[in-house]
């Protein structure tokens, strides 16, 4: 099998959808002989900042001297940066030799009457099985969706439970409340392990200290009040955490956000004693594309992952920070079944010109022309339906270029901010030219 041909393959297995619980990848990791039973894990859930904290963690156990592997998802640069050791990504060549394995095992599930696993079931199976063969001393993983009945949560060997911001996200398959919500992620908290928190809501709060006592688990909850920043940005920023060194740490990922998950990140490596220039250099190295990131200077361009009303509450406190004043243009593309209007609320105030896009999962996404109308009554701009991903990034960037102190945000999924970045590439480099624009809806009518 070809790395094209398994890619092929993972496509026509979508098909069977997501289905949360564990008795399908239970029998599929039974086939492959239990690889994650070789491992150590640092189990990572949450709503918002799994990616950040998983970033910076998995960077100061590489600088430390583990071999780190990282399991991620959604992926913006590449499919192939879900699965990898100490940052590099998995070879297209083994990644197909590990997905024909699994194939093979699928296959003998079936002729037993199994159930088929779902495409996050196999590309999970497939990581688990690529990080045995290069012998991880630990793993960071991130959950699917949830914690408890999600495919990551077969594993056992759980040094660690860590936890990011927990909203109100996916209610219809985790809850209706938050403390369902806390209930579902908190189901990750193993016999045996160390639980760390980020600051929380105090009934989400709850019910992890809960979890942690039923089963003899330490937990320790962040304090991002103590953190003191020396000098931030839109590049990054300084910062010190006193209950872990008063040696300050640079970061290379910015956002008013990352002061949260740094911490969570300090505790981590405090309960683990790792060396302070291993902390230093881990935080230093740590990147994690598709959150607060830069693209371009010439226009600023920044991109950035917020998809729900928690996520797009940090971004607004970020861009009040960094860009107070400046001529802002938007670029927003949601899913259907996030609060896009209460997203458009938060974000919708601060532009001056907004462009609304349809996401490439056309089964999920919102319209470009509904997310038009969610965000018109709150911007007192121009607000527009583009046609494509790609002409929203060219007509944002020649407005950006026409009016002095421009900033271009392209925020919401993190599934359409690879197209993003590739068509400000290609304007950077002048493969297009910005005048390449096509036709746009505002305010209903055509321009």
């Amino acid at each position: 099998m070809t790395y094209k041909e398994a890619r092929v393959y993972l496509d026509e297995v979508s098909k069977y959808g997501s289905v949360l619980g564990l008795d399908t990848i239970r029998g599929l990791l039974m086939e492959l002989g239990n690889p994650q039973e070789d491992l150590k894990f640092i189990h990572i859930a949450g709503t918002n900042g799994k990616g950040s904290v998983l970033a910076f963690i998995s960077s100061i156990f590489s600088e430390s001297g583990f071999r780190t592997g990282r399991y991620i998802s959604p992926t913006v640069v590449s499919y192939l940066e879900r699965i990898q050791i100490d940052g590099e990504w998995i070879p297209e060549g083994e990644f197909a030799e590990y997905a024909e394995e699994v194939k093979k095992a699928v296959a003998r599930m079936e002729t037993k009457g199994m159930a088929h696993p779902t495409v996050f079931e196999i590309e999970t199976a497939i990581a688990f099985l690529y990080f045995r063969e290069k012998k991880c001393d630990y793993v960071v993983l991130e959950t699917g969706l949830g914690g408890r009945l999600d495919a990551t949560n077969i594993v056992e060997n759980t040094a660690a439970a860590v936890f990011t911001s927990i909203s109100r996200d996916h209610m219809g398959f985790l809850g209706d409340t938050l403390e369902e919500i806390a209930g579902e992620k908190a189901g990750i908290i193993k016999p045996g392990c160390v639980a760390i928190s980020a600051a929380q809501e105090p009934e989400a709060a709850d019910i992890l200290r809960k979890r942690a006592e039923s089963l003899g688990c330490e937990i320790v909850f962040a304090r991002p009040e103590e953190m003191v920043v020396c000098q931030e940005d839109y590049r990054g920023m300084t910062l010190s955490y006193p209950s872990w060194s008063k040696t300050p740490v640079e970061i290379r990922m910015a956002g008013r956000y990352q002061i949260l998950n740094a911490a969570v990140a300090f505790e981590l490596a405090k309960l683990f004693q790792v060396p302070e220039e291993a902390v230093v250099r881990g935080f230093l190295r740590a990147r994690w594309t598709g959150r607060f990131t830069c693209i371009s200077e010439n226009p600023l361009f920044i991109i950035d992952g917020a998809h729900n009303r928690d996520a797009a509450k940090r971004l607004r406190e970020s861009v009040e920070r960094y860009f107070c004043g400046k001529y802002m243009i938007l670029i927003m593309g949601v899913f259907r079944d996030k609060e896009y209007e209460e997203i458009a609320g938060q974000m919708a105030p601060l532009a001056k010109s907004i462009y609304t896009v349809e996401l490439p999962d056309k089964s999920r996404t919102l319209g470009a022309e509904e997310l038009r109308k969610a965000c018109k009554p709150y911007c007192t701009g121009s607000v527009r339906a583009a046609d494509s991903i790609r002409d929203a990034v060219i007509s944002s960037w020649q407005e950006a270029l026409s009016n002095t102190d421009s900033v271009i945000l392209a925020f919401g999924s993190l599934s359409c901010l690879g197209e993003v970045m590739d068509q400000a590439r290609r304007l950077d480099k002048g493969v297009i030219e910005p005048s390449d624009n096509g036709k746009m809806k505002e305010d209903g009518g055509e321009r």
